[in-house]
């Protein structure tokens, strides 16, 4: 009896399910991924080491608060510039290449305020949402708004208070060259939540994730557009 011989699987589609759940949730372990994504560890072992040899991903040391358990911490498996490559992006070097023109045409005012505007849409979209919310949960409606608009933003609680986290940036290449492109998106969280805000990381300066801190009681009073 003849053997009919089964098609390959493309596992394609589920690799890029791991990087982008990755990408967007930040660093994870195996198993967390495993349960996140419904897969076997042996399914999930061979889409990171493919991912890792691919340079999409990175293996780093968990980092571990409090006291630490017997044996070795599990690796936990991040997103790397290269990853992020594979991700759209909205801006490429067309776009670095037109304020650069702007640039030496206008000067630094001349950029910032391009910065500012570009986000002028964004932030009358998503200024009714914090109005309708009560303010402690304005940094998680902003964090869900910027998430659709694809920053996969989260919130969390740290023992200096609220932070959030951008785990994509979809103009991080422009910001690498123009840091006026956070500092106007400062600025909005900003106005949006009423109070002053810190910018403590961007993956523009090569570190992992954008982290914003967010006063935990924002002020009644919102600052002035």
């Amino acid at each position: 009896m003849r053997t009919v011989e089964k098609a390959p699987v493309d596992d394609a589609p589920t690799r890029s399910r791991v990087a982008r759940v990755i990408l967007e949730s930040g660093p994870a372990t195996a198993a967390a991924l495993g349960v996140e994504l419904h897969l076997t560890p042996a399914a999930v072992r061979r889409h990171l080491d493919q991912l890792l040899a691919e340079g999409v991903i990175e293996a780093r040391e968990q980092r571990i608060t409090g006291q630490r358990g017997r044996g070795r911490p599990a690796k936990v498996f991040a997103i790397t510039d290269a990853g992020r490559d594979t991700f759209a992006h909205a801006y490429d070097e067309l776009a670095a290449g037109a304020l650069r023109y702007l640039a030496e045409t206008g000067g630094d005012d001349a950029v910032k305020a391009f910065a500012r505007h570009r986000l002028s849409d964004l932030e009358e979209r998503i200024r009714p949402q914090l109005d309708l919310a009560e303010p402690d949960q304005r940094p998680r409606v902003l964090a869900e708004a910027l998430t659709t608009d694809g920053f996969a933003a989260s919130v969390g609680t740290t023992p200096a208070g609220t932070q959030m986290c951008q785990h994509h940036c979809p103009v991080a290449h422009v910001a690498e060259e123009f840091p006026q492109m956070c500092e106007a998106e400062t600025e909005m969280f900003a106005r949006l939540l009423g109070t002053h805000v810190q910018r403590l990381a961007t993956i523009a300066h090569g570190d992992g994730v954008c982290t914003t801190h967010l006063p935990t009681t924002p002020t009644a009073e919102r600052l002035p557009s």
